[in-house]
């Protein structure tokens, strides 16, 4: 990835650290203690009457906790660290990495 010069390196206040680094911890071990809860540890499968439940708990998790506004200030945070200056293609730094990214779909599609 080839970046503008100004953009090789960002900085963080230490307090935009911390706060991104605690929700961070909060989504990431809820998930996984959502998941250890409801999959049995032994073999890693899941019950289809268990598989109802983690998804049920995994979006309640999410929807009561605001986590995509969450997800959405530390994106955010950390974009406006860039200069966002576009390039020769008429993208800036993050555009340009962002483009590859494979987005959920429904699986119909």
């Amino acid at each position: 990835m080839k970046l503008l010069k100004e953009n090789e390196e960002i900085s963080l206040s230490g307090e935009e650290a911390v706060k991104i680094l605690t929700d961070v911890e909060c989504i990431l071990i809820s998930l996984r203690d959502i998941a250890r809860h409801y999959y049995d540890n032994v073999d890693g499968e899941i019950t289809s009457e268990n598989r109802s439940a983690y998804c049920e708990e995994t979006t309640r998790f999410i929807d009561e906790n605001e986590i995509t506004k969450k997800l959405a200030n530390i994106r955010r945070v950390i974009s406006e660290k860039f200069n966002l200056k576009p390039g020769d293609d008429e993208m800036d730094d993050i555009e340009r990495e962002l483009e590859h990214i494979r987005y959920w779909k429904p699986r119909s599609e």
